[in-house]
Formats: C-alpha cells, sequence, structure tokens
C-alpha cells in the first residue's frame, strides 16, 4: 500500500534526523576536550545523508508504470566524518595541554554553529512527525469510508 511507504520514508527521514542530533550533542559535549585518546583534541563530526532510493528517475517510474512497487525510498546516514578544519589555538599558559609558548590547541567545533544545526535537525525530526501524522490520519479516514 502507498501510504506505508510514504510511512517508511518519514520513518527514515526521523531515525536520520536523530542520529544527526545525537552527533550534535556529542560534538557540543566535547567542546572543551583538549586531549582524546589520539593525543590531540576532539574533531568535530558531521553527519552525511545519502537517499535510500535505488535506481534513476527512468527506473523507478517504468517499473511503478508497469504495476510492479517501487524500492525503498527515503535518507540514510551513509557515513559519519570528521571536520578537517584547523583547531584553534588558544592562549593558556596555566592549562595542563599548553604547549611551550603557552598555547592550548582547542576543538574545531563552533558551539554558535552546532546549535543552529541541532535547531534544523530538530525542525526536519518535528517536519517528519507531521507528515507522519498527516499519513496516519488520511489512512484512518480511507478506513472510514468503507464504513
Amino acid at each position: 500500500m502507498a501510504f506505508l511507504n510514504a510511512m517508511n520514508i518519514s520513518a527514515s527521514g526521523l531515525t536520520a534526523q536523530r542520529q544527526r542530533l545525537d552527533v550534535i550533542s556529542e560534538n557540543i559535549s566535547n567542546a572543551n576536550t583538549t586531549r582524546t585518546e589520539g593525543g590531540e583534541p576532539y574533531r568535530r563530526r558531521m553527519v552525511v545523508f545519502e537517499p535510500r532510493n535505488e535506481g534513476s528517475f527512468q527506473e523507478v517510474f517504468s517499473r511503478t508504470a508497469l504495476g510492479g512497487t517501487a524500492k525503498q525510498q527515503g535518507v540514510i546516514v551513509s557515513e559519519i566524518i570528521e571536520d578537517e578544519t584547523d583547531f584553534k589555538s588558544v592562549y593558556d599558559p596555566t592549562h595542563p595541554d599548553a604547549d611551550e609558548n603557552g598555547y592550548v590547541m582547542m576543538p574545531n567545533v563552533d558551539l554558535l554553529k552546532e546549535t543552529i544545526d541541532g535547531m534544523e535537525a530538530s525542525r526536519a525530526y518535528e517536519a517528519n512527525v507531521t507528515a507522519f501524522n498527516a499519513i496516519k490520519s488520511m489512512a484512518s479516514k480511507g478506513l472510514e469510508v468503507g464504513k
């Protein structure tokens, strides 16, 4: 049924945005971590989304036009990458990780950017919930027609 496919698409968006919010919260919590297991400051991580549909538009159209069903659609998290921008250098000679000149390498996490990304992910999550509820309501109304 088509409405179940639409629900799966919204559910994939919910899952992807939840994972994005998890990574954003990890970035915020490590904004002041100057030393990781590798010995360097924490490096900001980012989520990369990828469409879950398989095939070109023409392939999907011909498959569905001939009475077949479309393959699974939606979005997935294809990978979580590290931001390769430079670390911030801060003068703090009292810090235990300060070099001989008194500078500490701080993570490349910008709290303002993380906050904005978190707001964007939260709004996308809400939009997927709204779409999911609309689909659920349409399915319910469709079942009432048969009464």
